[in-house]
């Protein structure tokens, strides 16, 4: 398996026969306004996308949607992906992608994309109010045959939830959204330094990849201050903190 972080939360996974792109941000950098009531009052994205989204969108099998916030789908992404792949998101939020003219496809229950099993999975956008602000998410887990498993937390803070799927699946690779991305009030609303080190304790057969940071103006939590904190919490060697455009390739546990 390969697994490329684009950039945010944007991810292309090449698994078994599959190409798949995860939650899409693909807009120019600077061409979104900055989140409000964020103290880092920038445009957002914050950096351009290391490859071309025209590059992106071709050739996939399937899209994923975790959801419908604007640094996971954008108006460049719903102009550029093709029409006749799979998206594959939220059952609530397929009539909205279909009225795009995309071929939506609702994640309830698990399904097969040729080889590709396809699971959903639950979190917590945050904790307490705030997450019932931000609303729904998805996780999703991916299995094929000769292949790690690979479970995609989505924008989801460490919980029972995020517990909950690793014990139901154990994964061999964990990607989580991180950045510790708040608001002027309430705490974060993905994933902190403290939530990336609680997963890697709970799995430690597994790979934490950790994205979501530094692309983002409500994401205040740094690739160097995570690294500081697994290297303080000795999980540093299985906590891997990718840059954007760089490809991971993960092989099955021997």
């Amino acid at each position: 398996m390969n697994l490329t972080l684009i950039r945010h939360a944007t991810l292309l996974v090449e698994m078994g026969q599959a190409r798949l792109l995860i939650d899409p941000m693909l807009d120019p950098a600077g061409t979104q306004p900055p989140l409000p009531e964020t103290a880092n009052q920038l445009p957002n994205p914050l950096v351009e996308l290391p490859i071309a989204a025209e590059q992106l969108v071709d050739g996939l099998d399937a899209v994923i949607v975790s959801h419908l916030h604007p640094d996971h789908f954008d108006a460049t992404a719903m102009r550029s992906l093709p029409r006749d792949v799979p998206v594959i998101c939220q059952p609530h939020e397929a009539p909205t992608l279909a009225g795009l003219g995309l071929g939506a496809t609702p994640l309830a229950d698990p399904f097969a994309l040729g080889e590709l099993r396809v699971s959903p999975t639950a979190g917590r956008h945050g904790r307490g109010q705030m997450a019932e602000a931000m609303g729904p998410v998805m996780g999703v887990v991916l299995a094929a045959p000769r292949e790690p498993t690979l479970y995609l937390a989505g924008d989801s803070v460490w919980c029972e939830q995020t517990a909950a799927a690793i014990d139901a699946h154990h994964p061999d690779v964990i990607v989580v959204n991180a950045g510790a991305p708040q608001f002027t009030h309430g705490g974060s609303i993905t994933m902190d330094a403290a939530d990336v080190v609680s997963t890697a304790e709970v799995a430690p057969a597994g790979t934490v990849i950790a994205v979501h940071m530094e692309a983002y103006n409500h994401c205040g939590l740094t690739r160097a201050a995570l690294a500081e904190a697994c290297e303080r919490a000795g999980c540093a060697d299985r906590v891997l903190i990718p840059a954007d455009g760089e490809t991971i390739e993960i092989d099955l546990p021997r």
